[in-house]
C-alpha cells in the first residue's frame, strides 16, 4: 500500500535517530528540521520507499542523506565499511551530480572534524564524462555513495568487474524525479531498477519538485512486487510495492502576480508596448537583488538579454544567458557566477528549470505563459532558496492570449490544481535495449523475464503478444533484416522457453549503444540544388509537405527530405503556415486547457444573461486572483468575442468560416477560405484533430488543405470548395488512432521517431568498433529500414512503437479521442458560422504563420486593422453587454 505521510516529528526524535557525530554536526549547521525532513527521515531510517515532493531550498537533498550517512558514519566507526556500493545517487543532468558530490563532502567534512579521524566514506562520480582510469579505480575501490545519471547506471549494471559492487546496495536516490517520468530515461530508469532489484533489495527515495498526481508517481518509482501475472493471480491483494509519499509542495509561502506592461494589446502601439515591456522589467530587476528571468525560447532568451543589455548598460556586465544552445564552458561559468552573486540577471530558457545550484535568487520573472501550472511552480520555486523564504514569481504576459492562460495558472497554484503528468507506457524501444543488456549474463526463462519487466510501472500493462514480438525482432526471426545488417543479438530457445545472448560482441555493443537521448543535428536546406541555410531536426519534424516557413527573410515551401536535407521550392507572397520557433515552444497542458474552457463558459453564461459589466469584472478578479487592471482588460475581450460571435468553451466548439481576397481589388478574383476550429485543447490534441482531419480532406476531395495548429485551435485554408464539416462528421465516427496511423505512416515526424527508436532498440548501431554512425547516416539507414519493416510486418515492434511515440508522446491521442467521444455523446455542441472577419479569439490563431513575415510593428498594425473593421461590426448594447 501506498500512503500519505501525515505525522510529523520532534527535534528530540529526529536527533535519535542520527549517529552522535552527524547530530553534533547537524546540530551546529541547522537551526533545526525542515518540512521534508519532518516527515520523511524516520521513514528512510525504516528503510521505507519513499517519494519526497517539494520546492527547490527545503532541505529535499539532505531529508535523502541525512539518516543514509548517519548508518555509514556508524559502519566507520565500527570499522565494518565494505568495498561495496550502499548508495545509489541517480540524477538527470551530469552538473546536478557534481553539484551533489560536493554538497556531500561538506556534511562529511564536518564529521570527520567532529570524530576527529578519517572515516574513510568514499563518494564518487561516475557519468559519461567519467576518465576510465577512474572508472578502474572505482572498480578496485568502490565508493560507499555513487552518484550516476540513468544512462551510466545501466552500463555500469552490465560492466563486468563492476556489476559485483552494487551487490550489497541499500538505498537507491532518483533526483529531479519529475524531470525523468515524462519521458523515456524515465523508462529506462524503471527498469535498470528492477535490474539492480534482481540483485539485491534495496530502499527506493524520490525527490521532487512540484509534480501531480503523487501516487501514480510514487507507483512510477516504488515499482510492483511482482509481475502481470502473479498480479492477476494475486486476488485482489495490492501488487504495488509498499511505500509513503511525503508531500511538501506547499508548504512555502507563495507570492506570485500576473503583470501586464499595458492596458490594451491592440490599441497600443507596438513600440509602446516594448518599451513598456522592458520598463516593467527593469524596474523589478531593480527592485530585487538578483532576478531570473525565464522565456519559452533560446532566441526569446537572446532578444530579453540583448534589449536589457541596450536599455540598462549600466547592467551589461552582469546580465548573462543560459540556454541549451551555448557550449557547457559558458553555462557552467554563468552558473558559477550566479552562485556567487555576481550576477545581477540571468535569463533562461528552459535549461535552468532543474535544481543545479545556482545559489540566491529573490525573483523569478516567467516572460510569457510557461503552459502548466507545473512548470510555473517548479520555475518560480528556484527563487526562495532557503529554508524559510518566500517564493516570489511575476508571470509577465505578452499579449491577450497569454493573459488568459497565465490567469488561468495563477488560479491553479493559489488553489493546488497541478497538471498531471504524461508517463510513457509499454515503449517497445527501451524494452528491446534493456532485454539485450538483461542477458548478458545469463540465460533467463522467458516468463521470469516478463515477470521482471511487468514489475515496471510503465510496462505493467504490457500485452504478452508484444513482449514476444520484441523477443521475435532480438533473436533475428526476421530474416530479411539479416540483408539489411540487422543482426540477431539474443537466441531464443522455444522448447525450454529461455533467452539468452548471442555474439562475442554483445557486451561491447550495449554498453556502447546505451541510452534513450537520440544523436541530433541541423538539417540543410536546398532549393533548386541550391543550399540557403539550416534549420533544426525538431523543426523538421513538426513539417508537413506543402508547409511554408520563412529562412533568411523569404518563404519557401517544404517539399520532402533525404537524409540530412530539406529541400523546398520559393513560395513568393505566400502566408507561413509553421512559425520559425514552433518546435522550441512549450504545448499548453491539456488540464490547463480545460480550466481555462471551464473559465470561459462561466463568463459565456453571465454574459448571455445580460449581467452588468461591473459584476462581471468582480466575478473574474475573484475567480482568478487578477488585479483590476488584468479583470478590465479579460473583460473587454470575452465582451468582443461573444458579441462579434460566441463564446465557445468547454461544451461548446466555434468553428468560423471566412474568406480572404487574395488579389483585392479584382473582379471575382481567388479567394481563399479559412476555416478555424475553437479548439481549446492545447497543441498535443490539435496536432492530433487537425492531422487526421486534414487527411480525411485529402482522402475525400483528392486535395490538400493548409493546415496551422495553436494550443487554442487550428485553421484549415484553401482555394475553392472543399467540405470541412462532413469531413469533421467522418472524423467522429472513424478510429482516431487508425486514421492518425494512415495520416502520420508518409510522415516526417514518423521518419525522424522511427530513426530514434531503431537506435533505442538497437536495429541502428550508433557506435561500433570504435566507430561512430553519422546522423546522416542513421537517418539514411532507418529510411530503408523502415520501408522494409512496413513491407514486412506492420506491427513490427520498432515501427509500432515510432507510431506509439508520436501519437501518444508528441500528440495527445487519449485527449482527442475524449473531446470526440464527449462530441459523439451530445456533450459538446458544434456550431459552425460564416464571418466577414476573423472573431477576437481567432486573431493569434491566424496570426500565427504570419509572425515571421513581417516584424513586430507591422504585425501590431495588422492586428489593428482586423480589429478595427471587427470594431465596426460591433453593435452597442446595454447592461453586460455593454462596451467596455
Amino acid at each position: 500500500m501506498i500512503r500519505q505521510q501525515r505525522q510529523t516529528y520532534t527535534d528530540e526524535e529526529l536527533y535519535a535517530l542520527l549517529h552522535p557525530w552527524v547530530r553534533a554536526w547537524f546540530q551546529k549547521t541547522f537551526r533545526t528540521f525542515s518540512p521534508p525532513q519532518r516527515y520523511a527521515l524516520p521513514l528512510i531510517a525504516r528503510r521505507e520507499n519513499c517519494l519526497v515532493s517539494a520546492p527547490t531550498g527545503s532541505g529535499k537533498t539532505l531529508t535523502a542523506f541525512l539518516t543514509i550517512i548517519s548508518e555509514l558514519v556508524g559502519l566507520a566507526e565500527r570499522g565494518e565499511l565494505e568495498n561495496k556500493v550502499y548508495c545509489v545517487y541517480v540524477s538527470p543532468l551530469r552538473a546536478l551530480g557534481n553539484d551533489i558530490e560536493r554538497n556531500l563532502h561538506e556534511p562529511l567534512r564536518g564529521v570527520r572534524e567532529i570524530a576527529q579521524r578519517d572515516l574513510g566514506i568514499r563518494v564518487a562520480v561516475r557519468t559519461g564524462d567519467t576518465p576510465a582510469s577512474r572508472k578502474q579505480r572505482m572498480r578496485e575501490r568502490a565508493p560507499h555513495i555513487l552518484i550516476t545519471t540513468p544512462e551510466s547506471l545501466a552500463i555500469a549494471l552490465a560492466s563486468k568487474g563492476f556489476q559485483e559492487r552494487f551487490r550489497g546496495v541499500e538505498w537507491v536516490v532518483v533526483d529531479e524525479v519529475h524531470a525523468l517520468a515524462e519521458n523515456k530515461r524515465g523508462v529506462h530508469l524503471s527498469l535498470t531498477l528492477e535490474r539492480l532489484n534482481e540483485i539485491t533489495a534495496f530502499t527506493r527515495i524520490g525527490l521532487s519538485a512540484t509534480i501531480s498526481p503523487l501516487d501514480e508517481v510514487a507507483r512510477f518509482l516504488f515499482g510492483r512486487r511482482y509481475g502481470r501475472v502473479l498480479a492477476e493471480m494475486a486476488d485482489g491483494e495490492d501488487p504495488w510495492r509498499p511505500g509513503w509519499i511525503v508531500d511538501a509542495r506547499f508548504d512555502k509561502k507563495l507570492d506570485l502576480k500576473v503583470l501586464s506592461p499595458v492596458d490594451d494589446f491592440i490599441e497600443t502601439p507596438a513600440e509602446t508596448i516594448q518599451s513598456k515591456l522592458y520598463e516593467l522589467l527593469g524596474r523589478l530587476i531593480d527592485e530585487h537583488r538578483t532576478t531570473l528571468i525565464f522565456t519559452n525560447t533560446r532566441s526569446g532568451t537572446e532578444r530579453v538579454v540583448h534589449f536589457l543589455k541596450a536599455r540598462y548598460p549600466q547592467y551589461a556586465e552582469v546580465i548573462g544567458a543560459h540556454h541549451g544552445s551555448l557550449s557547457k564552458e559558458v553555462r557552467l561559468e554563468i552558473e558559477r557566477r550566479l552562485k556567487a552573486g555576481e550576477l545581477k540577471v540571468v535569463v533562461s530558457s528552459t535549461s535552468l528549470e532543474l535544481g543545479i545550484d545556482i545559489g540566491y535568487v529573490d525573483l523569478v520573472i516567467l516572460l510569457g505563459s510557461p503552459k502548466s501550472v507545473t512548470r510555473a511552480l517548479q520555475r518560480v520555486g528556484r527563487s526562495g532558496h532557503k529554508l524559510h523564504d518566500t517564493i516570489r514569481g511575476r508571470l509577465v504576459v505578452t499579449d491577450r492570449d497569454d493573459l488568459v492562460e497565465c490567469s488561468a495558472m495563477l488560479k491553479g497554484a493559489v488553489e493546488r490544481k497541478l497538471d498531471r503528468v504524461h508517463i510513457p507506457t509499454n515503449c517497445l524501444d527501451v524494452l528491446a535495449q534493456q532485454i539485450f543488456g538483461i542477458v548478458l549474463d545469463r540465460p533467463y526463462a522467458v516468463e521470469d523475464l516478463y515477470e521482471l519487466v511487468t514489475r515496471s510501472y510503465c510496462y505493467r500493462d504490457l500485452p504478452w503478444t508484444d513482449f514476444e514480438k520484441v523477443l521475435e525482432y532480438l533473436a533475428g526471426e526476421y530474416a530479411s533484416l539479416e540483408d539489411r545488417r540487422v543482426y540477431a543479438k539474443i537466441y531464443y530457445d522455444r522448447e525450454k522457453g529461455v533467452i539468452g545472448k548471442r555474439g562475442r560482441l554483445a557486451r561491447m555493443l550495449y554498453l556502447t549503444n546505451v541510452g534513450t537521448i537520440p544523436d541530433e543535428a541541423q538539417v540543410v536546406v536546398k532549393c533548386g540544388g541550391k543550399r540557403i541555410g539550416t534549420i533544426e531536426e525538431a523543426f523538421l519534424e513538426m513539417l508537413r509537405k506543402g508547409d511554408i516557413f520563412v529562412l533568411g527573410g523569404e518563404t519557401y515551401r517544404f517539399k520532402h527530405s533525404r537524409g540530412m536535407t530539406a529541400h523546398v521550392e520559393p513560395a513568393h507572397g505566400q502566408t507561413p503556415t509553421v512559425p520559425s520557433w514552433f518546435s522550441e515552444m512549450l504545448p499548453l497542458s491539456f488540464d490547463v486547457a480545460l480550466e481555462i474552457q471551464i473559465f470561459r463558459e462561466k463568463l459565456a453564461q453571465m454574459f448571455e444573461a445580460g449581467r452588468p459589466a461591473d459584476e462581471i469584472k468582480r466575478f473574474i478578479r475573484e475567480y482568478l486572483y487578477i488585479d483590476e487592471k488584468g479583470a478590465e482588460a479579460l473583460h473587454r475581450y470575452f465582451w468582443e468575442q461573444h458579441r462579434y460571435a460566441e463564446i465557445p468553451h468547454r461544451r461548446k466548439i466555434l468553428i468560423e468560416f471566412y474568406q480572404e481576397e487574395l488579389e483585392p481589388g479584382r473582379w471575382r478574383g481567388p479567394v481563399k477560405t479559412w476555416v478555424i476550429f475553437h479548439t481549446l485543447f492545447g497543441r498535443r490534441v490539435n496536432d492530433a484533430l487537425s492531422r487526421a482531419l486534414a487527411w480525411l480532406i485529402s482522402r475525400q476531395e483528392d486535395r490538400d488543405v493548409e493546415v496551422g495548429i495553436t494550443d487554442h485551435g487550428f485553421y484549415l485554408a484553401y482555394e475553392g470548395r472543399v467540405r470541412v464539416l462532413r469531413a469533421f462528421d467522418l472524423l467522429k465516427d472513424r478510429d482516431l488512432r487508425a486514421v492518425l496511423r494512415d495520416a502520420l505512416s508518409d510522415t516526417e515526424i514518423l521518419r525522424r521517431r522511427f530513426r530514434h527508436c531503431a537506435t533505442r532498440g538497437l536495429m541502428i548501431l550508433k557506435r561500433y568498433k570504435g566507430h561512430r554512425k553519422s546522423v546522416g547516416s542513421q537517418q539514411m539507414k532507418a529510411a530503408i529500414l523502415q520501408h522494409a519493416v512496413e513491407a514486412l510486418d506492420p506491427e513490427f515492434p520498432i515501427l509500432k512503437e515510432a507510431y506509439r511515440e508520436v501519437m501518444e508522446d508528441a500528440m495527445d491521442v487519449a485527449g482527442a479521442e475524449r473531446i470526440l467521444d464527449e462530441i459523439k455523446r451530445g456533450e459538446i455542441e458544434i456550431v459552425g458560422r460564416v464571418m466577414p472577419h476573423p472573431s477576437p479569439f481567432a486573431f493569434h490563431i491566424v496570426m500565427q504563420g504570419r509572425s515571421d513575415l513581417i516584424k513586430y510593428e507591422d504585425r501590431q498594425a495588422f492586428l489593428q486593422r482586423m480589429y478595427r473593421q471587427l470594431l465596426e461590426r460591433l453593435e452597442p448594447a446595454g447592461s453586460g453587454s455593454e462596451r467596455p
